[in-house]
């Protein structure tokens, strides 16, 4: 199989994998090269995530072998990697991009998701990045150079005013969003962040959450359960025990609303605090 071969291949596995009905994402997945994002030959391949010790590692140099449902190294001396597709696939599908759509994305790495989203929104649409580790913001720069819509930035993303958006995508724990991502967002604009307690050193548990602004209200709902490296801001140490306790009873795949009206705490806030609430209601 040629390497395109493969990257039609390895896109309609996570089509499946996914359950991605997004023919554009789909198509992204399908062309955007996956190799060039990445360190040079060889690379080390995982077959599972982050909480996983029986993980299959696999050192390559055969760029075919990129093109499945696995994790690829970034920097193995701080266990980082690009991210395993099919749940990138997934929270991305969440945000149901059209074209030219205006996205953030907080914690780009390397930038090939970036670069699947960029193909999304198309040559109209524009996509902001941001990424706090600066070497790889350098990379990531380097890498989306080809995308005139695309711009990066190096630094804190907490701190970065992304401008008018339709969509946002978090991709690394919080305890909360940004109050200013809200006041961005469009009309019916979709935000998915992974709310998160700490389970050990930099890494998270908790919900992948998908928040949707709808008049003066914003729905909230689960898209799939997390694990996932914490981000070095927006963590408020007061809401971890929330978010823990409502992990283990379940609570935290109930929420229905992120309420943003001061109010007393109710038996349907799930993570509350004075600026802002999760709640089953």
């Amino acid at each position: 199989m040629t390497l395109e071969e493969c990257r039609r291949f390895y896109a309609k596995e996570i089509r499946f994998a996914a359950s991605l009905r997004s023919e554009a994402l789909i198509e992204a997945f399908a062309t955007v090269p996956r190799e060039k994002f990445l360190s040079p030959p060889p690379w080390v391949v995982s077959s599972s995530g982050l909480t996983s010790p029986d993980a299959l590692q696999v050192q390559t140099s055969d760029p075919a072998d990129l093109y499945h449902n696995v994790l690829v190294s970034i920097d193995p001396s701080r266990s980082l990697n690009n991210g395993l597709p099919a749940a990138l696939g997934t929270w991305i599908e969440a945000l149901d991009l059209r074209p030219g759509d205006r996205v953030f994305h907080f914690g780009s790495g390397v930038g090939y998701y970036t670069a699947i989203m960029a193909e999304v929104t198309g040559p109209e649409g524009s996509v902001v990045a941001a990424e706090i580790d600066p070497d790889l913001a350098s990379r990531s720069m380097e890498n989306l150079v080809a995308y005139p819509n695309v711009r990066v930035h190096s630094g804190d993303a907490a701190s970065l005013d992304p401008g008018p958006c339709d969509a946002i995508f978090v991709n690394a724990g919080v305890t909360h969003p940004n109050p200013l991502w809200l006041d961005r967002l469009s009309e019916h604009g979709r935000l998915v962040l992974p709310l998160t307690t700490t389970m050990a050193p930099n890494v998270g548990r908790g919900a992948m959450m998908k928040v949707t602004r709808q008049d003066s209200s914003w729905q909230a709902r689960l898209i799939t359960p997390v694990a996932i490296y914490s981000s070095t801001s927006l963590r408020d140490t007061a809401l971890e025990p929330q978010i823990n306790q409502a992990f283990e009873d379940r609570r935290l795949f109930q929420i229905k609303s992120l309420r943003i009206d001061a109010h007393e705490r109710q038996p349907t806030c799930v993570v509350h605090s004075e600026n802002m609430c999760w709640s089953t209601e």
